[in-house]
């Protein structure tokens, strides 16, 4: 708003100087930019992220699957962890040796990251893996995805907004630097004879 009444105001002001006439329309134009510009490249970087994500989305749950894996034993002197996948990562699991059958038909054995706080031989549960008996990272879930791209899209807006405002105030301060290198050589050619008028010399 100040940059419209930056304008209005120097239109017709007889001390108007080109610079303040420029610098308004500079900050107009960075106004404008970042209100329709901002926006339209957040909304279109949050929709291209939407789209990879849920492709990868699909493609996890269509790559991995979940079995059933039997606590063989504990490994020993491991204490709680907190598991990284969880949504509040206060989830504790223990570490124990255990089998399983891969989605191919193969047996499978390994340490992992049991969903048990006291796991005792035989226990069940449930784990992620390829179509070989990899263990894999819990796929992505939708929901998840999404909230990744409406992040994105909010940071490429700030990110948009940001680079307007830095490149008007770069835009400014080298206008005021050129202003006062002007009124330095103006200064320099009236300054020697500042104050001697009527003096006769």
């Amino acid at each position: 708003m100040r940059a419209i009444g930056g304008i209005w105001r120097w239109r017709h002001n007889p001390l108007r100087r080109t610079t303040d006439l420029v610098e308004a329309w500079v900050a107009l134009s960075a106004l404008l930019l970042i209100l329709l510009v901002a926006p339209v490249v957040g909304s279109v970087v949050g929709a291209v992220a939407q789209d990879a994500l849920q492709r990868s989305v699909h493609e996890q749950h269509r790559s991995r699957h979940v079995v059933t894996a039997t606590v063989v034993k504990k490994v020993d002197g491991s204490p709680l962890e907190a598991d990284p996948e969880a949504t509040s990562g206060r989830d504790a699991r223990s570490r124990v040796v255990a089998d399983w059958t891969a989605p191919d038909g193969t047996a499978r054995q390994g340490r992992v990251l049991a969903s048990l706080k006291t796991p005792h031989r035989g226990d069940r549960f449930e784990i992620w893996t390829d179509a070989h008996g990899t263990l894999v990272a819990r796929p992505l879930d939708s929901a998840t995805a999404t909230t990744h791209a409406v992040l994105a899209g909010f940071g490429a807006a700030l990110l948009t907004a940001g680079t307007v405002e830095g490149s008007r105030r770069v835009i400014v301060w080298r206008m005021v630097r050129r202003r006062y290198a002007r009124w330095d050589q103006a200064w320099d050619r009236a300054g020697p004879d500042w104050g001697r008028t009527g003096t006769g010399s």
